[in-house]
Formats: structure tokens, sequence, C-alpha cells
């Protein structure tokens, strides 16, 4: 049976020798698995934990912490690069991301869900791959959640880091950070506070070249972001620890260059010719802001059960790059309304921001019955409330500067404001029928009630949906640290109401949203001792509704469609004599979609997934480390006639203890590889040609780079 502790008690194996590592990590406890700390031996499926020194070694060669994921998570797409983390599946399909257990996804899809945190302030991250039924809406593809780090005994304990990053290329091409955390406590009470500060300049391609601004879903080019985070842990008495935890993070734009577009005044009017120019500002500028609120409280004998109860409040708003959309903008008759898909005699610029705020409960039990049968059941409760204004610059001023001034002209609804109530219950039972042998199966029935205003003109309404998900699961334990397992779950997610509703004729109450359920299958099988660590697992996931998105005024349908992605993943390391290690990750998926005709065909390229690898060699002792990677993503191609190029980039980190704390260096991208980021391509098969030529979304890899890390305790 598994063992329950705290949330906040249940750590990874850090510390431990590299010759011991495979063996402790082992017995793990992480609570990705089963929402109850569970070690990774007993869990059937597949689990990874990603501990501080990992992230850090990657953050310290000049990764962000998309990218450094996606380096470490086999069955996680490669990191896009910019602000936006959109269609970096997991398994093909939408991963849940979780700080401490609460959502950073929404109904609305903004994808900024790792735009939210900085790596200074995570202890470690716990990923399940594939569909789950136990986290609700959004985890079709995989739960990301992250703990972060909580303060200890004694102190007062100090953390110092700073860094710096540069190609050098130009004045500009530089990134500094610096974090500081103050922690420390006694029996009872513990807390811990950090605040990291980040600010970026110019970025630039292996030939040398300033990488063009992201104009559709942002960058991090001349971004400053600063993340506060704190938090207290009480012991209320022997069995009860209550734990609080406040966030405000917030990264904007803060530079003065821009695209500037030359012939905006021309006759015929065309985006070509565009270059960077100093000069850029505008009314409303990229940003991404949060606040959050968490509250923790466990009782380890409550009616002679565990009993957990969670918390939270979410807030947070994003801002977006002043946008060029195709044709007349017409507001003589004040209804706040602009056209699509006219001919293109003109452009008016104009960019969105949207909010939303996310309140719920969690209340959980967990209960052994017998030596051999243990039963996890709860309920879940939430709220979130959506809106969504749209800025429209003067055309005037825009046509005269060629875009870098964009002065506010007005103000309109962009999307239809919505509210989602959610009901979720669930129960799972675990079964260790034999020694070797364990089995678990659970349910989860989830009510949601939508709530749409009216929308320029257009009624809103209300309607309500149910989604019934369950999963089984076995999981045979060999005895000598190699499990087994085969699991069917089911997952789901929710269409985004804000791009769905808000169209003529579509009544809200007669087009109730329906959840897309994911089913997936699973074979897997892990190795941890001795040596070795090994995982892999073999999937197939199917789901009979699809998401298209309209290119011409970038709204959704749902379609009767089925889709599938079906793979396989693994990750190896060997730890060696004299502190060698060796070790990779592969994932291989293909996404299938069935057309008018009964056949399967490649899904697009601006959603599916490419296959990926990495390896990587790597060497410590207790003073010093060295660690060189190479991470590869394959082409891919739809049935459309769309293209992803696929990249290898190499990335080195070194670093060495001394007595004034450790320093490090990173290169990456080690052999400056020219290339077009992922994100790039697909943004150019998602706006081009509607709202411009390729060149102008075609957002490139950053070339060469240099980091220089510092780190110290006291």
């Amino acid at each position: 049976m598994k063992r329950t502790l705290p949330l906040s008690f249940a750590v990874a194996a850090i510390s431990a020798p590299l010759c011991l590592q495979a063996q402790e990590s082992q017995e793990t406890m992480v609570v990705v698995g089963s929402r109850t700390p569970t070690q990774i031996s007993q869990i059937p499926g597949a689990v990874q934990v990603i501990d501080e020194q990992q992230l850090r070694q990657q953050i310290d060669s000049g990764a962000d912490l998309k990218t450094a994921l996606g380096n470490l998570i086999p069955s996680l797409d490669q990191a896009p690069q910019g602000r936006t983390n959109y269609a970096q599946n997991m398994r093909g399909r939408t991963a849940q991301v979780l700080i401490d257990g609460v959502s950073m996804n929404s109904s609305r899809g903004v994808s900024r869900q790792f735009d939210a945190i900085d790596p200074f302030n995570i202890e470690r991250i716990e990923v399940l791959s594939g569909a789950s039924s136990l986290y609700g809406g959004g985890a079709t593809g995989g739960i990301i959640n992250i703990i972060t780090k909580r303060g200890e005994r004694g102190g007062p304990n100090w953390q110092t880091q700073a860094g710096v990053t540069s190609g050098f290329n130009a004045s500009d091409d530089l990134d500094t950070r610096y974090a500081q955390s103050l922690s420390g406590g006694n029996e009872r009470i513990q807390g811990r506070i950090g605040v990291a500060w980040q600010d970026n300049g110019r970025h630039y391609d292996a030939n040398g070249d300033e990488i063009f601004t992201d104009i559709s879903q942002t960058d991090l080019q001349d971004n400053r972001s600063i993340d506060i985070f704190g938090n207290l842990d009480i012991r209320l008495a022997e069995q009860q620890t209550l734990a609080l935890s406040a966030q405000l993070y917030r990264s904007g734009y803060e530079g003065d260059r821009g695209v500037y577009f030359p012939n905006l005044e021309a006759t015929p009017v065309t985006l070509e010719g565009a270059e960077m120019r100093d000069g850029f500002s505008a009314d409303r500028e990229p940003e991404t802001v949060r606040r959050m609120l968490n509250l923790q409280y466990h009782n380890g004998d409550l009616l002679g059960q565990d009993f957990y109860l969670q918390a939270f409040h979410r807030e947070e708003e994003v801002s977006f790059h002043p946008f060029p959309y195709v044709g007349a903008y017409d507001d003589l008759d004040g209804d706040g309304k602009w056209a699509y898909g006219e001919p293109v005699s003109q452009y008016y610029f104009s960019t969105s921001k949207q909010n939303t705020d996310l309140s719920g409960i969690k209340a959980l039990f967990d209960v052994e019955l017998t030596d051999r049968i243990g039963l996890t059941y709860g309920l879940d409760l939430d709220r979130e409330r959506f809106d969504a204004s749209q800025m429209i610059f003067d055309r005037a001023t825009s046509d005269a500067t060629g875009g870098l001034v964009q002065e506010r002209d007005s103000v309109a609804p962009r999307y239809p404001s919505f509210e989602v109530d959610g009901i979720s219950a669930f129960a799972q039972g675990d079964w260790q029928a034999t020694d070797a042998i364990a089995l678990s199966a659970g349910v989860r029935r989830q009510h949601m009630d939508v709530e749409v205003d009216d929308f320029q003109g257009i009624p809103g309404g209300a309607n309500d949906y149910d989604a019934t998900l369950i999963n089984a699961k076995a999981l045979y334990d060999f005895g000598n640290d190699q499990q087994t397992w085969l699991q069917y779950s089911q997952g789901f997610e929710l269409p985004d109401p804000a791009k769905y509703y808000g169209k003529e004729g579509l009544s809200v109450a007669d087009n109730p949203l329906t959840a897309i359920e994911t089913d997936q299958v699973e074979l897997g099988w892990r190795y941890r001792g001795g040596d070795w660590v090994a995982q892999a697992a073999a999937y197939y996931a199917w789901s009979d509704k699809a998401i298209a998105y309209n290119k011409a005024d970038l709204s959704l349908d749902v379609l009767d469609e089925k889709k599938r992605d079906y793979g396989f993943e693994a990750a190896l390391t060997r730890y060696f004599d004299s502190g060698f290690e060796a070790g990779g990750t592969l994932h291989v998926v293909r996404s299938e979609q069935k057309n008018d005709s009964g056949a399967w065909e490649d899904r697009s390229v601006t959603t599916s997934s490419p296959s990926s690898a990495t390896a990587y060699l790597g060497w410590a002792d207790l003073d010093r480390s060295a660690r060189l990677q190479a991470n590869h993503e394959f082409d891919l191609e739809d049935d459309a006639g769309g293209r992803i190029d696929g990249a290898t980039t190499l990335d080195l980190a070194l670093s060495q203890l001394t007595d004034f704390g450790t320093f490090s260096l990173g290169v990456q991208n080690l052999l400056d590889n020219q290339y077009s980021t992922v994100w790039g391509q697909r943004s150019i098969a998602l706006y081009s040609p509607n709202y411009g030529p390729a060149y102008l979304y075609d957002y490139q890899g950053r070339g060469r780079t240099y980091t220089l890390s510092w780190s110290v305790a006291y």
C-alpha cells in the first residue's frame, strides 16, 4: 500500500551520490500520480521527477523554463523559444500545468502557462505523461506539477543567484538576472520569500541578424520579469499542518525596438520590406501579470483518514503586441466591430487584453480500508471568470510612423465574457492483489455551468455539460527493481468559449459546448536500480471530436471528426564509475485525423507534434560538473502540404564550486546553427498570407550564446 505524507514532505532524493541515485529514486515520493504522496514504484504510469539540480543545470546553460522542460521530459515537445508555449504538447495533446496543485490552464486557451514563475523559486517538477482523469479539464496529454521551494528550520538562511547571457553580437545583446531568497523558522513555523528579477535585451540569430519581434504571440526580447513568491508552513498539531503561499508575477515588454513598415501609406498598402527600428511605443504593450494565493491544510487523522484541503485564487492579465489586421476598420455606428477578409486595401493595428480569475476548493480523503485496499475520494469546486478588450490604434498615427507609434483610438470587447462554474466528484480505489500485482480503478464526474454575456449585439446565454471519466490500471512488480504496467485512462478538454461563441446566428443556449474526451491505452516498463534508470511506454490516444481554427477571423469550430495520437516515449540514464553518466530521451509520435472519406491523414502542422530526441554525456564530483547535450527535433509534414523543418542544437554546461559560491558557464547552440523555430514555422501557417507575408512571422532561433552564473547559499 502507498504511504501518505504531508504534501510539503514529499521530496525527491536530490543530494544522493550518483551511484545511489538510481536505487533511491525508486522510493521518491510524488503527488502527481494520484494526488496523494506515493512512491514512483507504486504508480502504473510514466512518471518523472525533475529535481532542482537538473533544472538548475539547464537554466545555467541559458535555457528558459519551457526550454529546460522540453529538453528533460521525453513526451513534451521542444520549446517554441518565444513567450508562448502554443502547441508545446505532451504526447501530441494538451498538458495541464500546475503550480503547487493550482492549474495554470484556463478555458480561454492563452498559451502562457510557463510564463508564470521564475525557476529560482522551483524545488522540483513532477511529470505524469498521458491522459488523466484525476485532474479535470486540460489533462489530455499529461500533467506537469511545479513544486515550489519551502522554508527550512533554523536560519536565517540566504540564497543569492546572479547571471548574464550574451551572444556578443551588439551592445543590446545582453540578458541579466538576479535572485535573492530568505528562509528560516523553528519546529512549528517555517517561512521563505524569494524574489527573482530578469531583464532581457535583444536576441540575434546565428547569422548575427537581429531576430524580428514576434508580433503574433509576443516574445521575451526587451522583456523584464519579476517573481515574488512567499510561503509559510505551520504545524498546528502533531498530525495537522497548514501551508500558505502567495505570488506576484509580472513579465512585460520594456524596450523601444519595434517593427517598422515602410509601405503603410503606399498604394497599394503592403507589409513587405519591414525592418527593426528604435522608437516603438504603444498604449498597450505585451505583458503577463499573475497574482495567486494558495492554502493547503493536511490532517493525518480526520475520522481515521488522511484529509487534504486546498483553497486557491489566481488572477491573470495578459496583453499582446499590436497586430496588423486586414481590411478597413469601421466604427462609425459605435458598435466596436471590424471587418475581416475584405480586399487588402489597408491594415489597421489593434491588440487585446485578456483577464481571467480562477478560484477553487479541493477536498480529498485518503484511507486504508485494509492492509491491501485503499480508497481516495474527494470533491473539486471551481469558478472561472473571463473578459477581454480590444484596443484599436489610430490608423493615421500608425501609417505615418510605419507602425512604430501606436496611439489608442478606441476600445471594444474582443471576445464574449463568460463564467464557468464546475463541480466534480471523484473516487480512486487501489488493491494490492499480491506482493507483485497492484490494481487500481477510478471515476470522475464533472458538471460545468457556462454563462456567456452578450457580445457586440449578439445575445449571450447559459448552458451546461457533463463529463464522466474513468481509468483502470494494473502494475506488476518483478521484484528486481523493475515494474511493468497496463492502463486505460480518460481526460478531456473544453473548446475555448471565447472563440466559439459571439458569432452571428450561434445561440449559446442551443449550442452547448461538450467535453472533448480523450481515451488512452498505455503499456509501460521501468527499471530503477544499480547503475541504470530506464523508462519506456507505448501509447495510443483517440477522441471523436476535433477543434478547427478559422484563419480568417481566428475563431474556432468543433467538428465531429475523429483524431488520434500514438507513439513511444523512453528515457535512459547510465551511471558509470568516477562520476560519469550518459543518457537520453526519445519520443516518436504520429498525429492523425479522419477526413470526410473516412481515411486517416496527418493532422495539420499547426497543432501536431514533431518527434524529438536528446542525448547527453555528463560528469560530476563534489566540486565540479560538466554536461554536453544534443537536442533534435525531427521534420514534420501534413497531408495538406504543411511542413516543419527540424533542427539540432548542442548545449554545454560547466560548473565549479569555490569558497565564494558556485560559478557556472553555459553555451547554448554551441555550433551556432541557423534555424527557424517550430513556433516560427507554425506561425507562418497560422497567420500568413491572411495577415502579411511569411517572413514577418518566421521567428528565428537564437544563435550561440554564453551564460555566466553565480550562486551562493549562506
